[in-house]
């Protein structure tokens, strides 16, 4: 069995943001789905929901949109989700890296966890404001009304007169909420299935791409079944208008149970599904071809 690669935060980074950077082109327009679906209003007595599903929902938009439809919004994933996925990856090398007494050392999965964890804590402070935008985006498309924001930027420029920064990160407590647990989980069944997927006497680093695919996709699924409920409330309270909910995500979370029952912590489960599996089994697929890549142009690093 090969020596194992020293683990480097740095690749780590580079090797992250290529990975997100897959995994956006690849997932978003089911994103788009995803938050028009959790964001529609109650429908009123002797009314119809403005979706009756994903598949309602993927239809109309591309009836009334266009494949262009689709993809509202991706500028503002694109350039935070880079990054976001860098550190990400980072955090979680940095998380590893911090618990090895030896670069030898094999990691137990509650360390796995620990340093997954570690990286959602990172990626925060990229994601909560880019995730803020990217869903105004969305459903100011979907409402058909007055087109409020002329883009990202527009948005950002519009958010800081009204409220200052705060009002940029507005949601910043829910995503830590829907990360933290939800990051640990993601990077500990994707080792674990890379674990389970190799065949004795072999390193896991020469997975086959369909075992990679195959475990990133899972990852995906696994990551998204833990962090639902709290990207549901997510969603609401960034998307609401200000002064809605007064105590925060407590105030969505009383409305939604109240108005809609438990289930409507799934909203938009089946959208969220369709996306997570290829949508992150691009982003592991490409950050394992990144990682080979630098480990062979650079193998000291």
């Amino acid at each position: 069995m090969s020596k194992q690669q020293p683990i480097s935060p740095m690749k780590n980074f580079f090797a992250g943001g290529f990975g997100g950077i897959c995994l956006v082109a690849t997932g978003h327009p089911l994103d788009t789905i995803k938050v028009r679906l959790q964001t529609q209003p109650k429908a009123k007595p002797g009314e119809r929901l403005v979706y009756a599903g994903t598949i309602d929902c993927f239809k109309k938009t591309l009836a009334k949109e266009g494949v262009k439809g689709l993809y509202k919004g991706m500028a503002a994933p694109i350039i935070g989700v880079t990054p976001m996925f860098a550190v990400c990856f980072f955090g979680f090398g940095m998380g590893k890296k911090l618990q090895q007494k030896t670069p030898d050392d094999i990691l137990t999965y509650p360390q796995l966890f620990a340093a997954g964890m570690l990286s959602g804590v990172f990626t925060t402070a990229i994601m909560a404001p880019g995730e803020r935008i990217k869903c105004l985006l969305q459903i100011q498309a979907a409402s058909g009304g007055e087109v409020k924001y002329a883009g990202p930027m527009d948005c950002v420029k519009q958010l800081y007169r009204q409220s200052g920064i705060r009002g940029i990160y507005k949601g910043t407590a829910l995503t830590l909420m829907r990360d933290v647990p939800a990051s640990g989980m993601y990077f500990t069944s994707y080792e674990w299935l890379k674990n389970v997927l190799t065949p004795a006497g072999k390193n896991h680093n020469e997975l086959s791409v369909p075992s990679v695919l195959f475990a990133g996709g899972m990852a995906g699924i696994f990551n998204w079944a833990v962090a639902i409920p709290a990207d549901v409330l997510k969603s609401r309270f960034q998307t609401a208008p200000d002064g809605k909910y007064p105590n925060g995500f407590r105030d969505v979370l009383r409305e939604l149970i109240r108005e809609e029952g438990v289930g409507s912590l799934y909203k938009g489960f089946n959208a969220v599904m369709l996306r997570a599996f290829p949508a992150n089994a691009a982003c592991f697929l490409g950050f394992e071809f990144a990682m080979k890549f630098l480990n062979w142009l650079s193998p000291d690093l």
